[in-house]
């Protein structure tokens, strides 16, 4: 125990002794709500959803919900609530994370708060980590809203659905029936299509409950704000959520945003041409590779050799799409490995999950990287993106009023979850005692020797009947060891990436006495491992038993304490024996790139035999210290991205409310945005008239235009053709309007004058462009289809230029690291120059609409404006994984380096001459519009 609770107490236990008197409520209201009939019990829900919307206090309805909850748990699924998942529950309602060990109940721990946030009729969001287990935990779970009166929802990839109790999707078998039956008994694997009737998504979305994955909900919720009518939004106001393996999306994860884009004209040959000249370079002399910081750059020899193949010096040139072109094909040759970060399957490159092992299909790596790796196995390259709408998972979540998650490894990561999310920490006590044995580390000199010592240990346990489950990092790591078993005549199962459709059943069966199972990062797996198998055996549980329980081995320690806990957690699951031990080498990543150069020199000198281990507390302490770096390093990566990434956070919360206020305008409807608020009348408001919108932006831009050219101090220098040049590219202006502008110029003289003249020719454009509107109103008569063309112009301006924005954005912040070597803080310099480039955008879409408005008659403006969500070729991906170099902000993907500018990745931004027309759309000559 350490001093600071010796001297004040374990803050975790005081915690848990101050919910306790709340348990023993509950457990006072057991036999009461044993004796109501189901109609009864489901009333309940009606009677305490009265009393929260009469202005009862959400926390004195707790003991009767959660009471309520037990007693519909224990008639559908013949499971009791324990004491310590009333606990569970009371932490995450409270809007905490709950740290429960594997095996002790989470998802049925959700359930209890789930319901009593529920009550409110706000909707509750469920997280899980897969579509698996949505659709399991909807159907499984869902038993006890619908006993309930509440309504279940789930959210997949492509599809959605809601709980019938009614709905069969074929004949029942006796089989189907068992299986559920085991589902229900002990969260067996197998889900069918029962019970998940297909409805849209706004349906499911409008349950009481939903389930869904952080992926979907963070799609949804960047549809959400591309879409063109209010009716096309799927989510509701953002309320409560649950956070299933809270450790592995909130901190895994958070440096991966989610990004919706569309392919970008570009020819994909030099990718090819590129990754044929990296292949050629020398690994030794030609570029440096960086493993700690994920980098890989050039050397001046590299980059003269580059120069002389090419003909032509980019670096000295700064042609940024060379530059851009070379840096991901040398990234994907020498910092991404098939089998480790991708596999090639079916003649595509496919993610491979850092930390679930998992295929992650339809996602792929941003900024020219995954098409740099395509051309490297010589696949067909697919075209390359433009980002239409990104957001991270840690500013996604951070949109709900309460937040909560569960996992079985928290505490390691209390600080950051304590100041990124704001989040509290506390361990839930078990059910049984833990009698699991954690065995310590054995060191091995070489990973051929530590792979030998495994497989003799498998080998031995096999013989005895005990059930061995072997965690690998990776699928190269995981295939090696396979080989090594299968010729020593082992018979095992083999989880990883590329079998992913059986993980539940080879997890589930993991238990069987003798069985082996050798798998990949264990997080998220979903299913418990019960001694003996499942469905439950209790003649072969007793042998396990005996046998000494699950073991699990650790093949290689895991860069975070937290995944190798993960793993352990597997073994001793409510009071089950059984054991954990990890088989760790010096050539292992962790200790080869992280562990100490005087332990490495210790093992040099004391020239053990390969399998021979060392088990040693200066080892052990060696390890530890290694992984408290690299958490260390990770946690300010994440905190520093976090840094950069709330200034664009501030300008996609401003920029979507503005659109929904679009959007409410021309719909006359109450202005919604999950982003905007979490409650009915939080998230909604009263619509402004549209016309106020669109002539706040026209008579801002004549504004400017006037006092632009009306500067000078004497009247005679104000330049009043140029205005009315710049005017006639607005709307068509009459000779009477031109004179009456010309007359206010008598009219100065003397700063007073002067200005009471520019007031004048102000209000007279403007009041000239109000009478043409009009004009144009009485000719369409039409007030809807009126509403409707202006809303297609503004949107059209604020989601191109918003396109545009992020572009730019994304380029400066792959350059702003270099401001630390001039001594100026990058961070302040981004928020600096973010702030310009945020007016920019502002400021464009103010031009765009007021020199379109007039411009185009009511076909045109129509055409061409169904929204992004139509565009050809969408895609949904997550980005790879930070790296650069150590003045650089984290970027949510790679840096690259001497390309600066708003064009999209990959592409050369075109040098606009003074005389041609602005990209803008003004119409104007550049020099007099965004080049003046």
């Amino acid at each position: 125990m350490s001093l600071f609770k010796k001297l004040f107490g374990d803050p975790n236990a005081r915690v848990i002794a101050k919910l306790q008197p709340i348990v023993e409520k509950i457990n006072a209201l057991e036999s009461s709500f044993a004796a109501l009939t189901p109609e009864a019990l489901a009333q309940k829900t009606h009677e305490l959803k009265d009393r929260l919307a009469r202005g009862a206090d959400i926390d004195d309805l707790l003991p009767e919900a959660f009471a309520a909850v037990r007693e519909a748990a224990k008639r559908t699924l013949g499971q009791r609530h324990f004491d310590v998942q009333l606990v569970g529950g009371m932490v995450l309602h409270r809007g905490e994370i709950a740290e429960m060990r594997t095996g002790e109940g989470k998802t049925l721990t959700a359930t209890l708060p789930v319901y009593l946030n529920a009550l409110s009729d706000k909707g509750v969001h469920v997280v899980t980590v897969n579509d698996y287990l949505a659709k399991r935990d909807a159907v499984w779970m869902g038993q006890i809203y619908h006993a309930l009166g509440m309504s279940v929802g789930c959210i997949q990839h492509e599809s959605a659905f809601i709980y019938d109790s009614h709905y069969t999707h074929a004949p029942g078998s006796e089989t189907e029936a068992a299986h559920d039956e085991q589902r229900d008994t002990t969260g067996a694997f197998r889900v069918h299509a029962d019970y998940l009737r297909p409805v849209s998504r706004q349906e499911a979305y409008l349950a009481d409950i939903t389930y869904g994955t952080n992926n979907e909900y963070g799609f949804d919720y960047l549809r959400d704000n591309m879409v063109r009518y209010t009716n096309q939004m799927v989510q509701r106001p953002l309320h409560y959520a649950i956070v299933d393996e809270v450790d592995s999306i909130l901190i895994d994860e958070a440096r991966t945003p989610l990004i919706i884009s569309a392919p970008a004209e570009e020819s994909t040959e030099r990718y090819y041409q590129f990754a044929d000249l990296v292949r050629r370079l020398n690994a030794v002399e030609d570029y440096n590779v960086d493993e700690k910081m994920r980098a890989a750059n050039f050397t001046e020899s590299g980059q003269d050799k580059i120069t002389a193949w090419l003909g032509a010096d980019p670096w000295k040139q700064l042609d940024g799409q060379v530059i851009y072109h070379l840096e991901a094909a040398l990234k994907a040759h020498a910092l991404y490995q098939a089998e480790r970060e991708y596999v090639v399957k079916d003649g595509e490159v496919i993610i491979v999950d850092e930390f679930t092992g998992r295929l992650m299909f339809g996602r792929r790596y941003s900024e020219g990287l995954h098409q740099a790796i395509e051309a490297k196995e010589g696949v067909t390259i697919q075209r390359e993106s433009k980002t239409l709408a990104t957001v991270t998972f840690q500013n996604y979540f951070r949109l709900y009023k309460k937040l909560a998650g569960m996992t079985g490894t928290a505490v390691t990561e209390a600080e950051e979850f304590s100041k990124i999310y704001g989040l509290e920490v506390t361990v839930i006590p078990t059910n049984q005692p833990m009698i699991r044995q954690d065995l310590s580390d054995r060191v091995y000199a070489t990973e051929q020797g530590k792979l030998k010592a495994v497989a003799r240990e498998i080998r031995e346990r096999f013989e005895k009947g005990q059930p061995v489950l072997v965690g690998t990092i990776s699928i190269e790591k995981n295939e090696q060891l396979s080989t090594l078993l299968a010729r020593q005549g082992i018979p095992h199962e083999l989880l990883n990436a590329k079998n992913h459709e059986r993980e539940a059943e080879i997890i589930a069966q993991a238990g069987r006495p003798g069985a082996v199972t050798v798998a990949t990062n264990m997080a998220g797996r979903g299913v418990d491992i019960i001694l003996g198998g499942n469905p439950p055996d209790a003649e072969a549980a007793a042998a396990v038993r005996a046998a000494g329980g699950l073991l699990v081995l650790g093949t290689e320690r895991h860069e975070s304490r937290r995944i190798d806990n993960q793993l352990r957690g597997r073994s001793g699951r409510q009071g089950d024996p059984g054991g954990t031990q990890f088989y760790v080498s010096m050539e292992d990543d962790l200790m080869r790139i992280f562990g100490p150069e005087r332990m490495k020199n210790l093992m040099q000198k004391m020239g053990l035999p390969e399998d021979m281990p060392i088990e040693n507390r200066m080892v052990s302490r060696a390890i530890e210290a290694a992984q408290r770096k690299v958490e260390g390093h990770n946690f300010d990566i994440r905190k520093h991205l976090l840094e950069y990434d709330d200034v664009l956070n501030k300008h996609r919360e401003v920029f979507y409310r503005k659109r929904a206020e679009v959007l409410a305008a021309a719909e006359q409807t109450a202005v919604f945005s999950p982003s905007l608020g979490t409650g009915e009348t939080e998230g909604m408001e009263k619509p402004r008239d549209l016309k106020d919108f669109v002539f706040e932006l026209v008579e801002s831009e004549i504004e400017q235009v006037v006092l632009f050219h009306t500067a000078a101090e004497r009247e005679e220098q104000w330049n009043l053709d140029e205005v009315i040049e710049v005017m006639r590219t607005m709307l068509p202006l009459n000779e009477a309007v031109v004179e009456q502008v010309k007359s206010l110029r008598r009219e100065a003289g003397g700063k007073l004058a002067d200005a009471e003249a520019r007031t004048s020719i102000i209000e007279t454009l403007v009041g000239f462009c109000r009478q043409t509107f009009e004009k144009q109103e009485k000719e369409i008569n039409d007030p809807v289809l009126i509403r409707e063309i202006i809303k297609s112009l503004m949107l059209d301006a604020m989601d191109n230029l918003w396109i545009e924005h992020l572009d730019a954005m994304h380029y400066l912040r792959t350059g702003i690291g270099l401001r630390g070597y001039g001594q100026r803080d990058p961070l302040v310099e981004y928020k600096r120059e973010a702030y310009l480039l945020f007016n920019e955008l502002l400021g464009g879409i103010q031009k765009r609409v007021a020199y379109t408005l007039f411009r185009a008659g009511p076909a045109v403006r129509l055409a061409d404006s169904s929204g992004l969500l139509n565009r050809s070729g969408l895609r949904l991906f997550a980005p790879a994984k930070t790296s650069g170099a150590s003045n650089a902000p984290p970027s949510p993907a790679f840096p690259l380096t001497g390309e600066v500018g708003g064009g999209g990745p990959g592409q050369a931004t075109k040098k606009v001459g003074r005389n041609e027309p602005c990209h803008c759309g003004s119409g104007k000559k550049y020099k007099k519009c965004h080049g003046a």
